[in-house]
């Protein structure tokens, strides 16, 4: 009797889990078979096609091996367009150390705290297309920046072309980049100082440490993985940038980016080829950039 019972149980834990497993894959298949098709299939078929010299619609492919790599690192007008991204790095870094003192400012018992905090984010919630329009207006000669200056008793005529000076254009377009993400990454920021141990806080307080004695020794190293994980998608944003100076300038005055360039030469010149073999350079650089910080965040968790 008791054998019978031992294999009932078996057998009906047994069924539970073919049932569970069962509901797993059906839940799991839909979403996989998406990524398949859409993300890993075409990411084969670019690395693919980076080998061959194709206009994207002909039935000819001509192989030429490692030739559009090399390309893409021999023409000038190829490596131009990176230098772009580090203009896109530098205003993440400032993004995310102003997203970090706001965090660290609004997680004080403030008045008004919960509106500012509304003010910053709200960047975040607008459309790219929108974003870029209200900018242009901005930018543009006698709008609303020029106006401000020249109230404040600068002349008209010693007023730049914002979007028209090869020297400022990049910097103008990273400023609405950090205008628009910086309430992202504070709500990030925030919601990982919220989990720090506020009797930590408290004990440093009455130990005499001031504000910044308690961000440094006790808030920061508590959020590190929130800062490295905004910092791996700073460098990814950096050189993926493509909406903002798209709407805005359209790639002129030397404000094309890496992404710009790869589909202008994929769709206008039709490279496809090159444009795969820059997508796969792309790929590559933003995957050992990512390992590297990985590494060492992890050896500085070690230490």
């Amino acid at each position: 009797m008791e054998e019978k019972k031992k294999n009932a149980l078996v057998e009906f834990f047994s069924r539970r889990a073919v049932q569970k497993w069962v509901i797993v894959i059906l839940f799991l298949i839909i979403p996989i078979a998406l990524l398949v098709v859409f993300t890993y299939l075409p990411l084969f078929d670019m690395v693919g096609y980076s080998f061959f010299k194709w206009n994207g619609t002909s039935k000819q492919k001509t192989w030429i091996g490692l030739n559009n790599y090399i390309e893409v690192f021999t023409r000038p007008e190829y490596l131009k367009v990176l230098k772009t991204s580090i203009y896109y790095f530098i205003g993440s870094i400032v993004q995310i150390i102003l997203a970090l003192f706001f965090a660290t400012i609004l997680n004080y018992k403030i008045k008004g705290r919960n509106f500012f905090k509304g003010v910053i984010f709200f960047p975040s919630l607008l459309n790219g297309v929108a974003i870029g329009l209200i900018f242009l207006l901005f930018y543009k000669g006698g709008g609303t920046l020029d106006s401000v200056l020249t109230m404040l008793g600068i002349p008209q005529q010693a007023l730049p072309l914002w979007l028209g000076d090869v020297a400022l254009v990049n910097i103008s377009l990273v400023f609405v980049s950090v205008w628009r993400y910086m309430g992202q990454n504070m709500v990030m920021f925030n919601g990982a100082i919220q989990s720090v141990n506020t009797e930590l806080l408290e004990a440093a307080s009455l130990d005499g440490a001031n504000k910044w004695q308690q961000f440094w020794y006790i808030i920061l190293p508590n959020i590190k993985t929130i800062v490295s994980l905004n910092l791996i998608l700073a460098v990814k944003g950096a050189i993926s940038v493509y909406e903002i100076p798209m709407i805005m300038t359209n790639g002129a005055n030397q404000s094309a980016t890496f992404v710009m360039k790869t589909l202008d030469t994929a769709f206008t010149s039709r490279k496809i080829g090159l444009a795969s073999a820059m997508g796969v350079v792309l790929l590559v650089f933003i995957m050992i950039v990512t390992f590297i910080q990985k590494r060492f965040i992890e050896g500085k968790e070690e230490d």
